[in-house]
């Protein structure tokens, strides 16, 4: 039987298990967990002052790093484990079982063990699992655009808008940098020196993007009537896709120069990296916030015209049909959108009523309304029959009244006939 230790630290995104690459590998596979290198490696800079050095040289050369996304199976997976008692102090022993037999036992340490004594490793480790998390939500992203077959790109070399195409150049220069980044392990002075400009671009174009979306909005609020509101509804069905693209697009290469970013951190100044990577967390969401504020403003504006499709469909059928259509592709790109992003938005849209179900409840009002309007009229009728009857009795008797009264005498001859 094989006793094997991993550790692992979790910052509420993702899990990392730090260890031996053979005993990570069991424990993934026993789990069914996908998992992405952590790149240990990149520590070595973190770590190459100090009288712990050698020691965390040591210590990273001796293990490998796994990071685990945080989803509802790895989360059960660390949380539901048969977990035992380990050897160690504050550690945990979980029994990986190999057909119903125990396979190996994994050393589950929960506080900082051998490893993550040195504070910079800790640190250090907390920034890789930044960079990972952000790297998968890129692959997300590409993803994304991929099921939508948005041509992001085509759409922005096709923009004369300055912000727009200036973001096109933008993305070839982060895209070098990733590339070298990868082949060398770290970022230099000089690959930095060509990114460090591209936030500025990026957020603009983000702006852009976002002011497009808004301009969606108002259009819809502004239409009044049902045809308007149907051609605005149709409008905004054939550009959201587009502009959900660019934005996502935009937040990819913002997630890229942070990676970037964390690195020459790392490199640079390595004491930092702690504070650095809880502000670039901090400004992700504010983004995120503002995106998903613009998002939900244009939703309101679709319900708002499902609503109007509902009150006009009987007299408008072809319109309303229209913004019915239109009304459930914005939706779903949206809430695909917001998914990828992992924009957390809450809401129920307005179903628009077709125009059978609205003639139905139409008949059924009508007919509920004409049946209490034939029991009024029958009410009213027998009423009416009565007084007519009750009049008609009194009328005969006053004329037969009249009729006696003026009735001459006749009278019999008499013996002078």
């Amino acid at each position: 039987m094989v006793h094997d230790e991993i550790e692992i630290v979790s910052d509420g995104n993702g899990i990392a298990l730090l260890g031996d690459a053979g005993a990570i590998g069991r424990f993934l596979a026993s789990e069914g967990l996908p998992s992405t290198d952590l790149g240990l490696h990149r520590l070595r800079a973190a770590t190459s002052a100090g009288a712990s050095a050698l020691e965390a040289g040591s210590q990273i050369a001796g293990n490998s790093g796994r990071w685990v996304q945080l989803t509802e199976k790895s989360a059960r997976a660390m949380k539901t484990m048969p977990l035992m008692k380990g050897s160690a102090a504050g550690s945990s022993r979980a029994v990986a079982m190999d057909g119903g037999k125990t396979g190996h036992i994994l050393e589950i340490v929960r506080t900082p063990g051998a490893m993550l004594t040195n504070p910079a490793m800790l640190t250090g480790v907390a920034g890789l699992m930044a960079q990972v998390a952000m790297q998968q939500a890129m692959q997300e992203i590409t993803d994304y655009l991929a099921r939508i077959d948005a041509k992001v790109d085509d759409v922005l070399r096709a923009q004369k808008d300055a912000a727009l195409s200036a973001m096109v150049g933008a993305q070839l220069v982060i895209e070098d940098a990733l590339t070298i980044r990868e082949q060398v392990g770290s970022v230099s002075d000089v690959t930095w020196s060509k990114v460090q400009a591209t936030p500025a671009t990026i957020a603009q174009t983000q702006a852009y993007a976002l002011r497009q979306l808004d301009s969606v909005a108002q259009k819809l609020e502004r239409a009044s009537a049902v045809g308007d509101v149907a051609k605005a509804a149709q409008d905004a069905q054939s550009v959201v896709d587009e502009w959900l693209a660019v934005l996502a697009r935009c937040f990819q290469l913002q997630d890229a120069v942070a990676v970037l970013e964390l690195d020459r951190v790392l490199g640079a100044a390595p004491e930092e990296i702690e504070q650095h990577r809880a502000g670039i967390l901090i400004a992700r969401q504010k983004r995120l916030d503002t995106i998903a504020r613009s998002t939900e403003r244009l939703m309101m504006r679709m319900d708002a015209a499902a609503a109007t499709a509902n009150a006009k469909v009987l007299l408008h059928p072809r319109a309303a049909q229209t913004i019915k259509v239109s009304s459930g592709i914005v939706e779903s790109s949206v809430v695909a959108f917001n998914d990828t992003l992992g924009v957390e938005a809450e809401r129920e849209s307005v179903a628009v009523r077709r125009w059978l179900d609205a003639a139905t409840d139409a008949r059924d009002r009508a007919l509920e309304s004409g049946a209490t309007g034939i029991e009024s009229a029958k009410g009213i009728g027998e009423q009416t029959l009565g007084r007519a009857k009750s009049a008609t009795t009194r009328l005969t008797g006053a004329v037969t009244a009249r009729a006696t009264r003026k009735r001459p005498e006749i009278t019999t001859g008499g013996e002078d006939d």
